[in-house]
């Protein structure tokens, strides 16, 4: 049998971007957002308002980085969601958290996530059913750390998702099957 729940944002997991940028000082600014994906092969759309610190950085610096926030900084990546670049400018410093220049864009890369898309500011998409920002992926790196060989070994990453039902966090690091070959054994 089946319960009728609450609309949420239901689809779990969500991912848990840190989303960073420069403040107009040249302060790092970063926030949590778990309402991101791929749009195509090569874009990164965000549902983002245009109120956040962040959507008016990337609309100023033409660039951002996305991270993978990760199990080792589960503190981090939360008061990165919590608190406001609106209300605290020393947002970024108060985490202890390190970042250096990203290599192609003008945004930051926060050190300690292991993954993160350098991306250009395509376009704010602001309509009925919203969409917010679209970048272009330029560049991405990875901690060797979490690498095997040229690939990334996404158990090493420990990788967090978010529960829109229970406002928890999960880790994500166990490989259950192989895409696009599993499914095969039903292919009649």
């Amino acid at each position: 049998m089946r319960k009728k729940l609450n609309i949420t944002e239901g689809i779990f997991p969500m991912p848990v971007l840190m989303v960073a940028t420069y403040n107009e000082d040249g302060s790092v600014n970063v926030m949590n957002a778990a309402w991101g994906t791929m749009q195509e092969r090569g874009n990164v759309a965000l549902n983002l308002t245009e109120t956040h610190k962040t959507v008016k950085n990337i609309k100023a610096n033409g660039a951002f980085t996305v991270s993978i926030a990760d199990a080792d900084h589960v503190v981090e990546a939360d008061y990165f969601g919590v608190v406001s670049g609106n209300n605290v400018s020393d947002k970024f410093e108060n985490s202890g958290l390190t970042a250096s220049k990203a290599e192609m864009v003008n945004a930051p890369m926060i050190n300690e996530f292991p993954i993160c898309l350098e991306c250009e500011f395509i376009e704010y998409q602001d309509d009925k059913y919203g969409c917010g920002v679209i970048g272009k992926v330029v560049n991405v790196t990875a901690d060797e750390s979490v690498m095997i060989g040229d690939k990334i070994d996404m158990s090493l990453v420990n990788a967090i998702a978010f529960d829109p039902y229970t406002h928890g966090y999960y880790k994500v690091t166990e490989r259950v099957g192989e895409a696009f070959k599993d499914g095969m054994q039903l292919k009649k």
